[in-house]
């Protein structure tokens, strides 16, 4: 997989200001990635903010270190599997985070490096981990994203009401994530 932005743009389904990957450092197709974000002090979650608040106040929204790390997940996901058609035609999609553990925080000016693993791939799920970095100093651990690939006819086809009222396709095969 290549590393440029294009190339990031080209495979997530968002565009600016939710693109929170700057770049792909790493990329071991079927088995991890390492991406890069850059916070900056001109992100739209510092707009409404006044400048006289304690250091602590600017920190990076954890949401938004959550979903760049899922993005990162996309990512490989999606580059394990061949790129952005690998899903089906579907939209992948956050199914569930579980046991995440935020250790620290992140500013402008730091790099946040996200290390996503995948621990096991099922039809059109997938079963990742890993951990978020500012320098050596790790910020959030991820024990479980469990990430699907929905039919955009679903996702997109009538608006929110459609993939709210839309039932979700049968699943192929039973889901064991503890195998």
């Amino acid at each position: 997989m290549r590393s440029g932005y294009g190339q990031i743009l080209a495979s997530l389904p968002v565009r600016h200001p939710m693109v929170l990957v700057d770049r792909i450092t790493e990329f071991d197709a079927d088995r991890s990635i390492e991406t890069a974000k850059a916070v900056a002090g001109s992100e739209p979650c510092y707009q409404a903010m006044a400048d006289d608040l304690p250091p602590e106040r600017y920190a990076y929204p954890r949401s938004m270190i959550l979903e760049s790390f899922g993005q990162s997940a996309a990512l490989l996901w999606l580059g394990s599997r061949g790129g952005p058609d690998a899903a089906g035609g579907g939209l992948p999609m956050v199914g569930r985070l579980r046991n995440c553990r935020f250790t620290g925080s992140a500013f402008p000016g730091d790099v946040i490096r996200h290390r996503v693993r995948i621990d096991r791939l099922v039809d059109d799920n997938a079963f990742m981990s890993g951990e978020s970095l500012v320098g050596d100093r790790v910020v959030l651990t991820v024990g479980s994203l469990i990430a699907v690939a929905r039919p955009l006819s679903v996702v997109a086809g009538g608006g929110a009401a459609a993939s709210i009222t839309a039932a979700p396709p049968a699943p192929r095969r039973p889901v064991n994530p503890r195998k």
